[in-house]
């Protein structure tokens, strides 16, 4: 009855028929988006409670007879609520999966070449999104205004500032002034809950419709199949029932594993921190920003060059050009690995050594970059530092390629 009431109204029986009916993939990897997906959700739901308790706000306040910052002490009583810890913990754990599972689906999408036509624009949208989980990220890094996220988030003040002939105007417009000032705070808590979620949706919403209109690739192993009718068929199974009762399974089963990471896994103890203060602790960011951050530490700190009446400085080439080469090079994957025909089967890495070998020594100087934030804990110069992040991936790549030409050689 009800539904009839609202078929005359909505022509729910159309969409069902349309939408609902669709044939979704059973390969395992393909629920990477819908980790992705989820992770995001639980991080709306856990931001809309932290968000009602937190003030946004510099002024000092009393804490157990100490004066600190309203946003530090707002987080400290959360953190005393029953289960607000816990919370808190689950939208940073969130963060982190999401943002490790687009990544992983990026590699996914890279290694099988399924950015190749007509996925190109998809290929930049994920892309968009990962650059925009990152900015997620980072706002939210200053939100418990804590000597440790204080600290971590000048490092960016002074990269932003370091932008040749904008950076002056840049670093006013991000922080709300020279940092830290009373501004920054509500700045960076607009952007974390308003400004980038609503770009996240956007391009979610985007990029779950050209995936409905241009449908998954399938496994290589799926041409052959009677099903797939000669290749004009998608072989899986229907969006509804059976991979929707697939996906809230796998929806609470994350839930289950992210509240036991929250659990047992602690976050960056802010009590123990403290409210800012003179002095700069020892501190790195999170695995995400760890290449960025080894990056800046190889670059000479006496490296600098003047352009047309710019500066760029070591924060510059760390900090703004190593990122936007990376995510530009990544960019134009799909322009230059190119096809004539319309790509609908995934592609075996294995088979592919250019591009497999390529992605491996790419990853492997990521990691290197990585390695590079613990200069102090290694005890290794900068130099011989910079020496191993450029021959580790080289070789890395030699030996793929080498590996993967002999391996083909032997198949064909």
């Amino acid at each position: 009855m009800i539904f009839r009431w609202l078929d005359e109204r909505l022509e729910l029986k159309k969409f069902k028929d349309k939408f609902l009916a669709k044939t979704f993939p059973t390969h395992p990897t393909f629920l990477l988006g819908e980790l992705a997906l989820f992770s995001f959700v639980t991080l709306v739901l856990t931001g809309i409670f932290l968000g009602l308790l937190y003030e946004p706000s510099t002024k000092m306040v009393s804490l157990f007879g100490s004066m600190v910052p309203a946003a530090y002490a707002s987080v400290v009583k959360i953190d005393l609520l029953p289960m607000g810890m816990i919370i808190r913990r689950i939208h940073h754990w969130s963060a982190m999966i999401m943002i490790a599972s687009i990544l992983t689906h990026l590699a996914r999408v890279y290694f099988t070449s399924a950015y190749r036509k007509p996925r190109e624009i998809n290929w930049l949208v994920g892309l968009g999104l990962f650059g925009t989980s990152l900015g997620a990220s980072f706002t939210g890094y200053l939100l418990p205004y804590s000597q440790f996220s204080v600290t971590a988030t000048s490092i960016a003040y002074y990269v932003s500032k370091s932008v040749p002939w904008i950076g002056g105007g840049l670093s006013r417009l991000l922080f709300s002034g020279e940092f830290p000032s009373d501004g920054t705070v509500p700045r960076f808590f607009f952007l974390h809950v308003m400004l980038v979620p609503a770009v996240l949706v956007g391009l979610i919403a985007l990029h779950l419709l050209i995936l409905v209109k241009q449908k998954h690739t399938e496994p290589s192993a799926n041409r052959i199949r009677k099903e797939s009718h000669g290749g004009k068929k998608l072989i899986g199974i229907p969006v509804w029932p059976e991979q929707v009762v697939i996906s809230l399974s796998f929806y609470f089963f994350l839930l289950f594993v992210v509240s036991l990471m929250a659990t047992y896994v602690p976050l960056n103890p802010i009590e123990v921190y403290g409210p800012p203060a003179p002095g700069t602790p020892v501190m790195r960011p999170d695995w995400y920003f760890l290449p960025i951050y080894g990056f800046l530490k190889l670059v000479p700190g006496n490296l600098s060059l003047s352009i047309a009446g710019g500066k760029i400085t070591p924060e510059t080439i760390g900090g703004v050009i190593f990122p936007a080469v990376l995510f530009l090079l990544l960019a134009v994957i799909p322009f230059l690995d190119r096809v004539k025909e319309p790509l609908n089967y995934v592609e075996n890495p294995l088979h592919r050594p250019v591009m497999t070998s390529i992605g491996i020594g790419g990853g492997v100087f990521l990691g290197m970059t990585a390695i590079s934030g613990y200069l102090d804990v290694f005890r290794i110069e900068p130099g011989t530092m910079m020496l191993y992040t450029v021959l580790v991936p080289l070789v890395a790549w030699g030996i793929c390629y080498t590996l993967l030409r002999l391996y083909n050689r032997r198949r064909e």
